[in-house]
């Protein structure tokens, strides 16, 4: 059977495939047209950050000691942000582009927006494409980092202890050879690609903001409690990379400060919290626009299933207990069935959320976001009595 023709028009959307840098992307030989070459992307962009850092590190003298505290093999916040994090960051791209591109599209292949306002959800698509290729954003950000993201990193180095990067002569910091590269292209390049992610996100909110305010068709009895809006839970988990990556560089930050300054690891259990609740509502808020409508759907079908339950309920009492029907005719009749079908979706009615996303769907994002943490508890009990705790709770 053919696609219906709005599908076959409908425009074609992606957060990622645009703007300067993938256009840099593709002019390098670093991607294609539908983010082909991810794993040269990602090794490239990383080695670009971190092995200089390595190579002019041991022309300095601050690869494996000396006087300063922290050698640059011995940092693990580095190792952290620029061979883990980073490379996750870029890698994602590819996840969020095949997960996000058919999640849209549902919104018209399932009929939840009605045919007379396609026009204007194509407009919604279309204008999510105009910021997500826009190069006064990317300039914006690039100045961004070389001003503010600069300026947070040097305060950051003024509390800090002497490392690979910065010394102290007593009265100020200066960079060493390594912390010139890190200080002006490596944190910098960190910095400009999470701060695109950030931007991505706001896309994806602007646009399904846009989709909230269209008149859509979203049936309450739909086996997904979420009127037929489920799919867009299950559509959050394109971004675990990303949360993941954010969990990374806490727990490089955490490493760093217990076995470098000696701070105790629970002393960072607030700030490992904030950040696992702070990233899954930042994923999962965007959702809330549909609020107003799964709300509206819900009591539109308990109004209307009510109704009708009541009625079908009187019409059963009276024809099977009041009107004295033999036990033969209820035997061979489906009016039981009937009865039993239309209270399970009055049930689906009531268990519909307000929101399109379940505690499943969060769980699974903090997940992502913590995992990164797990093995810092090596640090305060040993690997056997971990696994001791986990088979007690697992059995």
């Amino acid at each position: 059977m053919a696609k219906p023709e709005i599908l076959v028009e409908s425009p074609d959307f992606s957060l990622v495939l645009g703007g300067p840098l993938f256009q840099l992307y593709r002019r390098a030989g670093l991607s294609g047209a539908e983010l082909e070459r991810t794993r040269r992307r990602a090794v490239v962009v990383a080695l670009a950050a971190w092995l200089p850092l390595l190579l002019l590190a041991l022309v300095g003298g601050h690869a494996f000691g000396g006087t300063i505290k922290v050698p640059f093999l011995y940092d693990i916040e580095a190792h952290v942000r620029f061979l883990i994090a980073l490379p996750i960051l870029i890698a994602a791209e590819l996840l969020v582009h095949s997960r996000l591109r058919p999640v849209v599209t549902m919104f018209v292949d399932r009929r939840i927006v009605v045919r007379e306002d396609i026009p204007r959800f194509h407009a919604a698509i279309a204008a999510a494409m105009r910021p997500r290729n826009s190069r006064i954003v990317e300039v914006g950000l690039l100045i961004l980092v070389y001003t503010v993201g600069l300026w947070v990193w040097r305060a950051q180095i003024a509390t800090g202890i002497g490392s690979w990067y910065a010394t102290s002569d007593g009265s100020q910091w200066q960079l060493t050879l390594a912390g010139y590269w890190y200080a002006f292209v490596s944190i910098p390049l960190f910095q400009f690609i999470l701060l695109r992610w950030y931007w991505r996100f706001f896309i994806w909110f602007q646009f399904l903001w846009r989709v909230s305010k269209l008149k859509l068709r979203l049936i309450a009895t739909h086996p997904d409690r979420a009127a037929g809006l489920g799919f867009l839970g299950s559509s959050t988990y394109a971004f675990a990379p990303i949360l993941f990556a954010q969990g990374a560089l806490l727990a490089g930050l955490i490493a760093s400060r217990v076995w470098f300054e000696g701070q105790d690891l629970m002393a960072f259990k607030i700030e490992a919290g904030g950040l696992v609740a702070f990233f899954t509502l930042l994923v999962l808020s965007p959702l809330l626009v549909f609020t107003p409508h799964l709300s509206r759907a819900k009591r539109n079908g308990l109004r209307d299933y009510g109704r009708l339950t009541s009625r079908y309920v009187q019409k059963f009492q009276e024809k099977w207990i009041d009107g004295g029907a033999s036990r033969e005719e209820l035997l061979g009749s489906g009016d039981i069935q009937s009865l039993t079908d239309l209270g399970n979706s009055f049930a689906v009615v009531q268990e519909t959320r307000f929101v399109p996303f379940g505690l499943k769907d969060a769980v699974r994002l903090a997940a992502a976001t913590v995992a990164p943490l797990l093995p810092l508890t090596l640090t305060v009990i040993s690997l056997e009595e971990l696994i001791r705790r986990l088979i007690k709770i697992l059995v």
